[in-house]
């Protein structure tokens, strides 16, 4: 879930502004969004403000001339897991839905509903993906309740390549910029994907890293030592340790 709500912001981010054609969509198409009957004056004001507003903001989520390759084949690389992981299973952990489906879920919306370059990828490298948004658009009237997880002794490699690329990407960043709020620095800096990487150091990020911690404090012995075990080799791992 966090990874959807924290990291997949990258990947929009990056890809609604770091190019001319999706940031010119972007500028474009996001005030119609509020008011489709815009005069055409008040149209244009709104998306010459938006569009370079936003792609001076793209320093926020760290994307830059020299992380850009690493946002854009995380993103390649998260469809492709996407893509064996669907045809196996419905959702993220099983057979029901679950926040971490419904937080990917609202990032791909955009990247796949919305901005051109990300769509045209994912339709290249995940039509599943692409399907599995246009499913999860309305699930009312979805029965859960005889649905079942996965067992924790029979975890699919999919996912496991998931924990992964998620150990790669985003738990850098989680561990680097609670140390850098922990001495009081306003940035950090790290290495990601064997990229420098530095921005803007946010609270909320390490109120969702303690928030982690919290989480698998309150297992029971037995559980803690599974989540371990499944996590071993991910990178995740470090999240409990750090």
């Amino acid at each position: 879930e966090d990874f959807g709500d924290e990291w997949a912001t990258k990947y929009m981010f990056h890809y609604r502004w770091h190019f001319k054609e999706d940031a010119e969509n972007a500028a474009s198409l996001l005030p119609l969004n509020h008011n489709a009957s815009l005069p055409e004056e008040h149209w244009k004001q709104f998306s010459d403000y938006i569009g370079p507003r936003q792609i001076e903001r793209l320093w926020v989520v760290g994307s830059n001339e020299n992380t850009a390759p690493v946002i854009e084949e995380s993103y390649k690389r998260f469809l492709a897991i996407m893509e064996r992981h669907l045809a196996n299973s419905p959702y993220i952990f099983g057979q029901k839905p679950s926040s971490a489906d419904f937080a990917i879920f609202g990032q791909l919306t955009q990247l796949i509903g919305f901005d051109p370059t990300s769509r045209n990828i994912a339709h290249e490298i995940s039509k599943r993906t692409v399907a599995w948004i246009n499913s999860m658009e309305d699930l009312s009237g979805l029965k859960i309740e005889n649905k079942e997880w996965f067992d924790v002794d029979l975890i699919p490699n999919s996912l496991k390549e998931l924990f992964t690329e998620v150990g790669k990407v985003y738990v850098p960043a989680l561990i680097a910029n609670a140390k850098a709020l922990e001495k009081g620095d306003e940035t950090w800096e790290t290495k990601i994907d064997d990229v420098a990487w530095s921005q803007k150091a946010f609270p909320y990020q390490a109120k969702c890293l303690n928030w982690i911690k919290e989480e698998f404090e309150s297992l029971s012995e037995v559980d803690k030592v599974k989540v371990l075990e499944i996590l071993d080799g991910s990178g995740c791992e470090k999240l409990l340790k750090s």
